[in-house]
């Protein structure tokens, strides 16, 4: 398939398909409203929390469970990963074991732990699979990959890619300290939580060699990780990219600054544009992204993609194996700012 156009669910049908999302928090109840407008049904949540179970269910056809022992009964086809970070593997190994086709939210997972066991389950039950890394269904890094694709700029030399955002503004109605971004036992830290633009970086320059990375927690916010993070990696193709990540910047800033033998391709965030400039013509073109368009249609559009590749029986342009080799930049890092040394992606295979 064309990595810049995935297979998409044609709308407007209903889809018999018996869903289960485990999880019930902003993400969560995100698909779980998406899966219920995209038709999909029937729907069960698990979540331990029995207001918010008993509030989301009670807003739709939905069937709620305690425990995701008690939803796996349920017989579900297809489960959404939604739970926190920390238990990603242990969910995904479970559902898989069942058959399951899989959407695990990103990052895939906190450690090596269980990795391998949930490849291995994923291949003897052909499972579709999709990590929701849903920056790829930004009309921005779309348009950057069909650049790239058409080899608008030539080879890649060098990139700069960056996200940074406040941490304690991220869910205000959540204390910052108690979510899960802020707990290194939880899988937090700007490295995991901030993984769309490491993925990005792999999505455009393809497989990284080695990963030098500093990493610090420099602001006055109460967590135990990092909240600054510089990472530089060397990709099969030669090429370079510095991915800079932040939980501590007031502004919301996301973009990249991508340099090929032939031209340079930009994309900022906040004015929706993609701007490439052509050497041959000397001249640059902007694109801006759909008037109108609101950022759950990324969302839409990834569960429509994985709900074709399930009905299609083919992968996604984010199976589990791929996330597991991104999974392997992010270790890199981490174990590159513990260290002070470079280190093969190899070594976190």
């Amino acid at each position: 398939m064309n990595a810049a156009n995935p297979p998409r669910e044609s709308k407007g049908q209903a889809i018999p398909l018996r869903t289960l999302v485990l999880g019930g928090g902003s993400i969560g109840a995100r698909h779980l409203s998406n899966l219920a407008a995209s038709g999909v049904a029937p729907l069960a949540l698990v979540d331990p929390l029995e207001e918010r179970r008993t509030r989301l269910c009670t807003a739709g056809a939905v069937t709620g469970f305690e425990t995701i022992e008690q939803g796996l009964s349920w017989d579900p086809e297809l489960v959404v990963v939604a739970s926190p970070t920390s238990l990603h593997i242990e969910h995904a190994l479970a559902a898989a074991r069942c058959g399951c086709h899989l959407f695990v939210e990103k990052p895939l997972a906190h450690t090596r732990d269980g990795l391998p066991e949930l490849m291995a389950e994923v291949r003897r039950n052909a499972i579709v699979s999709l990590v929701g890394c849903n920056m790829r269904f930004h009309p921005g890094p779309l348009k950057i990959k069909e650049l790239l694709e058409q080899e608008s700029i030539g080879k890649v030399l060098f990139a700069r890619i960056h996200s940074g955002s406040y941490l304690p503004n991220w869910r205000p109605s959540q204390d910052y300290r108690q979510t899960y971004s802020a707990n290194a036992r939880m899988g937090g830290g700007c490295i995991l939580d901030c993984i769309h633009e490491i993925d990005l970086a792999y999505w455009y320059m393809g497989r990284v060699e080695t990963t030098l990375c500093a990493a610090e927690h420099l602001s006055s916010m109460e967590i135990d990780v990092e909240d600054v993070a510089m990472l530089v990696c060397k990709h099969e193709s030669g090429g370079l990219c510095e991915i800079e990540l932040d939980y501590v910047q007031r502004t919301y800033e996301r973009g990249c600054h991508i340099v090929g033998e032939e031209g340079t391709i930009t994309w900022d965030f906040g004015s929706g544009c993609v701007r490439h400039f052509a050497a041959r013509r000397g001249s640059w073109t902007t694109f801006v992204q759909p008037a109108g368009w609101e950022i759950n249609q990324m969302y839409l559009d990834e569960l429509n993609h994985l709900l074709a590749c399930v009905r299609q029986g083919c992968q996604t342009t984010l199976p589990i194996f791929q996330a597991a080799e991104v999974m392997s930049i992010a270790f890199a890092a981490r174990k590159s700012a513990d260290t002070g040394r470079r280190i093969s992606t190899k070594e976190m295979s």
